[in-house]
């Protein structure tokens, strides 16, 4: 069991948690760790010093904290970040399901799932906790950014446990559409299994040796509606049903067996172009995944849950 991170004690600004930054090696004061921290690159010395007199930068247990005070490796220190420059991304937040517990949500194309690196306000979590007045809300799982669909997310921490433990221990039926090249031999099921690895700093996840811990079942349905193929060869509806939970894992099962899901920027080649567009404002090309439905029995009711995503591949609303 993997040791529980204990809550950050500065709360949520404006949705926003504090930036949580771990020191990495003894001998440095508060100040030297947070000026070579990667999370808080473009914070200058000036930022840093308003912040430690405002009392802003506290270690876990709330104790204010000077720009000399000597730190420990493995300590934490906590503080606000500036947020990113972002551009929006115009499409709404859906709210399919909520109750005193959860709340599910369909999530659009190019909207992360909670903050990370340049991607901030503009995540589900940072939004559903703006809209929602509730700080408390955290995520049960995650979809990629790239990747639509429906999306759990819980209301206090009391119940977050629980919920989680549904995606780990899996017991969720999750299921994905997908648009790829069709391809006649995949209209009867194909199982894949291997082993999915991803380090830091790798953009894409690898194929390798070792024990199995990735295993997707693929059906194409039938011809897909939308977009072609930049080779123009015929479009295919597929269902993609993961029994594990790796990173991008249906996208590299899919470019394996040589059908890449249209409009991916990473599979089965890096494609910087595509991948720059969202940045640019242009929203036309999104992954052509969707998380379309997710399956539980609710582990605190026993009542029996689906939730169906009103989206389509293009990302548009039915």
């Amino acid at each position: 069991m993997s040791r529980r991170t204990r809550p950050s004690p500065l709360p949520p600004r404006d949705g926003v948690d504090a930036t949580r930054v771990v020191v990495r090696a003894d001998g440095c004061s508060v100040g030297e760790v947070l000026s070579a921290a990667p999370s808080l690159a473009g914070l200058g010395a000036g930022a840093l010093e308003d912040r430690a007199r405002a009392g802003e930068i506290v270690d876990i247990d709330g104790r204010m904290l000077a720009l000399e005070h000597p730190v420990r490796r493995n300590s934490t220190i906590f503080l606000y970040r500036d947020l990113p420059d972002e551009p929006p991304i115009p499409f709404d937040l859906p709210i399919l399901y909520r109750d005193d517990n959860i709340v599910v949500v369909d999530k659009p194309h190019f909207l992360a799932t909670m903050p990370r690196g340049r991607h901030v306000v503009q995540s589900a979590l940072v939004r559903l906790r703006r809209d929602l007045g509730v700080d408390e809300i955290a995520p049960a799982h995650r979809l990629d950014r790239l990747t639509a669909g429906v999306l759990l997310f819980t209301l206090h921490p009391q119940v977050r446990a629980a919920y989680q433990s549904i995606f780990a221990q899996r017991r969720a039926v999750k299921e994905y559409r997908a648009l790829a090249p069709a391809r006649s031999g995949l209209a009867d099921t194909v199982t894949v299994r291997n082993r999915i690895e991803k380090t830091a700093g790798d953009l894409r996840a690898l194929v390798a040796d070792g024990e199995i811990n990735a295993v997707s079942e693929i059906t194409l349905l039938g011809p897909g509606p939308g977009p072609g193929t930049d080779t123009g060869t015929d479009t295919g509806l597929y269902r993609l049903v993961p029994h594990t939970g790796r990173t991008h894992q249906l996208r590299l099962h899919m470019a394996l067996l040589g059908v890449p899901i249209i409009d991916d920027p990473l599979y089965p080649d890096v494609r910087p172009d595509l991948a720059r567009l969202p940045d640019d404002g242009d929203f036309t090309r999104p992954l052509r995944l969707l998380a379309s439905s997710l399956a539980f029995d609710d582990p605190l009711t026993g009542e029996r849950r689906e939730f169906i995503s009103a989206l389509h591949l293009n990302g548009a609303a039915r």
